[in-house]
């Protein structure tokens, strides 16, 4: 690969720009008219303006990125996480371009997609499964029918879903009645397929995601798990690696399951296997993410493995450089999102300028942004700017590092969730590792 195009924003083009440099390729930014002051396009060797601020003009514009890397001669296209990155449409356009994709084939993403379909895959690979429909229900008796058969409380999802749209609960046949059109209109509306699926709701689970990597030739490693359970409308909020429940026997039985979902789905590149753990440490596949997540940076900082690296090498047609049991796992690290938002005002985005800046350092502490003092951050994106991650010998190092490092941080000129996290890095029972996907409800209930 001589040139890339990052088909992305914010700190995570910033983080492909970066390790393109380390690696001596040419780097092609694409920008809309409200990022033109962005960091990411200062840093990459070329800037292309692709549309205006709205999403679906510029970073979700198929064509003028397309044509942006015809311009510019950019051979591959990293597409990052979030917009295009799980468009088996956008993947496929690639690769009938003669761009390469960094990331699995687009028939592979269209398969995990949707979301019935993979849990289908799953189930016959001998991965386990939440109990729930064989696949999209067709239609309202179908769906109180598999209610009835699995039990209620249940889950009606969006069969294209994810970043928790088009997700809702019902416990009893009239909230499921009502819920279903309410949810095939959601998933109409974000994902433009209205086809659900329904299954069994786990009460209060860990959410635990196992990463993984798989080359051309039918390699592949599991990279250990990272504990996604601290979540506010089911948007990820604080993520760590280990799982403080995890012991070795269930790590390893995770992995395998991983590995076989990846065989099953015929997968290359990085990717991520989701699980939902129970209070009795049974575990259930909920959904393969297609590409890089935002939370990759703890298993980089707990294996000494850049994802990154890792993908563009893959891509470019290279086995993998590593065997299962050559990965080693030290240490712990916790990572935390850092969103312009006020969380005294019902977590309200707060763009705007940001009049000062002091990010934290000291060893074990690693800070992923685009943002610097002067920068205005525009209303029109996801409200992240930045990604805290500290790294220990042991959890509660990594818990007294992650504090310091917050309470170092100052961002002035727009509210932040700042005070929120340390709340959360403070609160006893996260720091006995006792919570559960109702921590934060919990915590908020307390105040």
């Amino acid at each position: 690969m001589n040139k890339i195009l990052v088909a992305n924003r914010g700190e995570i083009a910033v983080r492909i720009i970066r390790a393109c440099k380390e690696m001596n390729i040419k780097t092609v930014a694409v920008y809309s008219e409200a990022d033109k002051d962005s960091l990411h396009t200062r840093l990459a060797d070329e800037a292309v303006c692709i549309g205006p601020a709205v999403s679906n003009k510029s970073y979700l514009n198929i064509k003028n990125i397309i044509e942006a890397a015809n311009i510019t001669g950019a051979d591959s296209i990293h597409p990052g996480f979030g917009f295009l990155s799980e468009n088996s449409n956008f993947a496929k356009i690639c690769e009938e371009s003669n761009i390469k994709f960094i990331g699995p084939s687009y028939k592979v993403i269209e398969a995990m997609g949707n979301k019935a379909n993979a849990k289908e895959t799953m189930k016959k690979a001998g991965v386990p499964v939440i109990p729930g429909s064989d696949g999209s229900v067709k239609g309202l008796t179908d769906c109180v029918k598999v209610a009835e058969e699995i039990g209620y409380p249940v889950m009606l999802k969006a069969s294209s879903g994810g970043g928790g749209k088009g997700i809702r609960v019902a416990n009893n046949k009239e909230e499921l009645e009502e819920n279903y059109k309410l949810v095939r209109q959601e998933a109409k509306a974000a994902f433009s397929d209205d086809e659900i699926y329904i299954e069994k709701f786990i009460k209060n689970p860990r959410h635990i995601e196992v990463q993984i990597l798989a080359d051309e030739y039918g390699n592949s490693v599991y990279l250990g798990e990272r504990d996604c359970t601290i979540q506010r409308n089911h948007q990820k909020v604080l993520e760590e690696t280990p799982s403080p429940v995890i012991e070795n026997k269930l790590r390893n039985k995770l992995g395998e399951s991983a590995l076989k979902a990846v065989k099953a789905a015929g997968y290359t590149n990085a990717g991520t296997i989701e699980f939902l753990v129970d209070e009795n440490k049974n575990f259930y596949f909920m959904e393969m993410n297609t590409r890089i997540q935002v939370e990759h940076p703890i298993t980089e900082e707990n294996t000494g493995i850049d994802l990154i690296k890792e993908q563009i090498r893959i891509a470019a047609g290279e086995k993998l450089r590593y065997k299962q049991k050559e990965i080693e796992f030290k240490g712990h690290s916790i990572e935390c999102r850092i969103n312009a938002e006020n969380p005294s005002k019902h977590f309200r985005p707060s763009p705007g300028k940001i009049t000062g800046l002091n990010l934290p350092g000291g060893n074990g502490i690693r800070v992923d942004t685009a943002i610097y003092e002067g920068y205005v951050i525009p209303p029109n994106y996801d409200s992240m700017i930045a990604k805290i991650i500290a790294h220990g010998v042991s959890r509660n190092e990594a818990i007294a590092k992650m504090k310091r490092a917050l309470e170092e941080l100052v961002i002035e000129g727009i509210d932040t969730n700042i005070d929120f996290l340390l709340s959360i890095i403070k609160d006893l029972d996260f720091i006995r590792g006792n919570y559960d996907t109702s921590f934060i409800e919990k915590m908020l209930n307390r105040k």
